[in-house]
């Protein structure tokens, strides 16, 4: 049965009807599907300013213009793969933990057929459940995690679970593989030079905004290939990664990030790698500017759902490869 696609632009206006992402259908209209697209409408654990809370929704309307034909990687992905919308997780804003487990707990049922999983955020305290997920289906995952900051930081006034410590606690978990660890984009002031030696201690490795610009993408992308290598990966894309220039709405801002362009192409460089997940977070539409950064982040998460699409039909033909040769 081939999959069930987008709304017809032809027959329908973009600026019509349900505003599911990339206007495709919910995932209760196809009952399964290969890609799931989820929100998750939390931010009770930013540390500035709030607003990412209302991220999945704007991106979703960004994606309405979003097309189904792929040049840059030569790729139909909503022919590849079904696709399918689950809508937004309702999660508990009050209490950090119970989101936490609610998060998991979800992730879990959404990946439980075998489905591959992007979700839209939601602040990026969204990535340690979606990583213990990952984790219980595939094992401890390396990870690729693109942010103007480290995101390993102990605590924040006493708390562990913040947008600001998800991949320390990924690490103490023990649900990371620590031998394929990396930032991408990182920027800034940071509270001391201790912040740089425990993110080492943890197994990280970095490319910071400055090597993105004087390296070029094709370096880093063969860098961080290199790096991850076959195991299965994670990617966590925190949009402001990209300079307040491209991204203005988002929690905190910092000078001197990736322009999109970057970001995407270092993205398509990543075909052919054994993605099982990936999340695009910290959009926050308050502080938006005639949708520049939902805009930016609607293109992201399109390219990871195209990633993973492609990375479905690769694996089959190579199974249907090994049948033959059985």
């Amino acid at each position: 049965m081939s999959p069930v696609g987008p709304i017809d632009s032809s027959t329908t206006p973009r600026y019509a009807g349900a505003a599911t992402f990339a206007r495709l259908p919910r995932l209760d209209q196809v009952g399964t599907a290969d890609v799931v697209v989820a929100g998750v409408p939390f931010d009770s654990g930013v540390s500035y300013r709030p607003g990412a809370r209302f991220g999945p929704t704007q991106i979703r309307e960004a994606s309405r213009l979003l097309r189904p034909y792929h040049p840059a990687l030569d790729a139909s992905p909503f022919e590849l793969a079904q696709v399918a919308d689950a809508g937004d997780l309702a999660v508990n804003p009050f209490s950090i933990a119970e989101a936490v487990e609610t998060v998991q707990a979800h992730a879990l049922e959404l990946t439980s057929g075998g489905a591959s999983l992007v979700t839209l955020g939601g602040d990026h305290t969204i990535a340690l459940p979606l990583l213990r997920a990952a984790a219980e289906r595939h094992g401890p995952v390396a990870l690729v995690h693109f942010d103007a900051h480290l995101d390993t930081w102990d605590t924040y006034f006493g708390a562990e679970y913040t947008h600001g410590t998800p991949f320390r606690r990924a690490v103490e978990e023990g649900i990371l593989d620590t031998e394929a660890l990396s930032h991408v984009g990182t920027r800034g002031p940071l509270y001391g030079k201790k912040d740089l030696e425990d993110d080492r201690r943890f197994g990280f490795g970095i490319v910071t905004s400055a090597d993105v610009y004087h390296q070029g993408v094709v370096e880093v992308v063969d860098r961080l290939r290199q790096r991850v290598g076959d195991r299965p990966v994670y990617v966590s894309i925190d949009i402001d990664v990209l300079d307040p220039a491209h991204a203005p709405g988002t929690g905190t801002p910092e000078a001197g990030g990736m322009t999109s362009r970057e970001l995407l192409e270092i993205l398509r460089g990543f075909r052919g790698l054994n993605l099982v997940g990936a999340d695009v977070v910290e959009v926050a539409p308050p502080y938006d500017h005639a949708d520049i950064t939902s805009v930016a982040a609607s293109h992201v998460a399109y390219d990871l759902v195209s990633l993973l699409a492609l990375r479905r039909e690769e694996t089959a033909a190579n199974d249907a490869i090994g049948a033959t040769h059985a």
